[in-house]
């Protein structure tokens, strides 16, 4: 009897493993949301109005809702423009004005991310 209650126990956490990997796959890994978080679009999205760019690594982005979040917080700002490297854990801000590279990793880190590198 103590044997099947332990096999019992061990399918629900392989069902409930399994049921949450799913879950992960479908939804991304941070939000949890049914949908995908909606990319924002930069007021200017041409990069030759952009006088400076910082190069930057990133860490703790597993999915598109990740790579979405660190754009779209940067996105939603005018003289601001992000594009994220999910592969690459990196990404590229362009700027129109001089931006403190300390400002910036505040705003990552600020959302859950690390900064590697940033030049």
């Amino acid at each position: 009897m103590a044997t099947a209650i332990i096999i019992f126990i061990l399918l629900m956490i392989c069902i409930y493993s399994i049921k949450s990997y799913m879950k992960k796959l479908t939804h991304g890994c941070c939000g949890g949301k049914t949908e995908s978080l909606k990319r924002k679009k930069p007021y200017d999205s041409n990069k030759k109005h952009y006088r400076y760019c910082l190069n930057m690594g990133i860490e703790g982005m597993s999915c598109q809702n990740c790579q979405r979040k660190i754009e779209n917080i940067f996105n939603e700002k005018q003289g601001y423009y992000m594009e994220v490297n999910l592969s690459k854990h990196s990404a590229k801000l362009y700027t129109q004005d001089i931006v403190s590279k300390d400002e910036v990793k505040q705003i990552i880190v600020s959302i859950g991310y690390h900064v590697s590198y940033i030049q």
